[in-house]
């Protein structure tokens, strides 16, 4: 009975190996940059042994694209609001909060360097990619269903996604919530009828 508890109890070790491990990635990143660390590193920082990261992961791209992919689905996740404008201005808004936040640079830096990582690299690179369009095309596809004309999700990318990211990579100032609304505004001004 004890351990068929223990094994439906959320959380534990695992969660906390998970969660060490991964600050452990992004500090190195933060700190360092992507390809200045070793699997030795992480475990080193996050307190546990080499054989527990190599033993969930595999390999340092698989842990850097769980990091990327995990970072995406908990910091920006995608509203539900019941309207198409709602939905965006409170997804900018998070998006703005969360490359501001103390990790969101180093997660964005992550993302990028993984493209130059090699062929296991832009695989993780495309996965973290296609949870992001899966994410933005759930919320579109919502908002089809409710009669709503979206954007496309190159679009949300072209016209909210991409000037956060730039703005933060660069160094141009912390986004606001503000700085948010104006893009969905452009973004819903080139959508409206003439």
């Amino acid at each position: 009975m004890a351990e068929q508890q223990r094994a439906r109890r959320p959380g534990g070790r695992s969660a906390r190996v998970r969660a060490a491990v991964h600050q452990a990635v992004t500090d190195l990143v933060a700190e360092r940059g992507y390809g200045s660390f070793t699997v030795g590193d992480v475990a080193a920082r996050a307190g546990v042994a080499d054989t527990s990261v190599y033993r969930r992961w595999g390999t340092l791209e698989a842990l850097l694209m769980d990091v990327a992919i995990t970072r995406l689905t908990t910091a920006s996740p995608v509203p539900d609001t019941g309207s198409l404008e709602q939905d965006l201005r409170v997804y900018a808004a998070g998006v703005a909060r969360d490359v501001n936040g103390p990790d969101g640079l180093a997660a964005l830096r992550l993302v990028i360097s993984l493209s130059t990582a090699g062929p296991d690299g832009v695989q993780a690179r495309d996965a973290f990619l296609a949870e992001r369009g899966r994410q933005l095309q759930a919320m579109l596809d919502r908002a089809r269903e409710r009669g709503e004309q979206p954007p496309e999700g190159l679009d949300i990318l072209d016209h909210i996604l991409a000037p956060m990211y730039i703005r933060s990579l660069f160094g141009m100032g912390p986004l606001t919530a503000a700085d948010a609304d104006t893009l969905v505004d452009r973004l819903l001004a080139l959508r409206a009828p003439s």
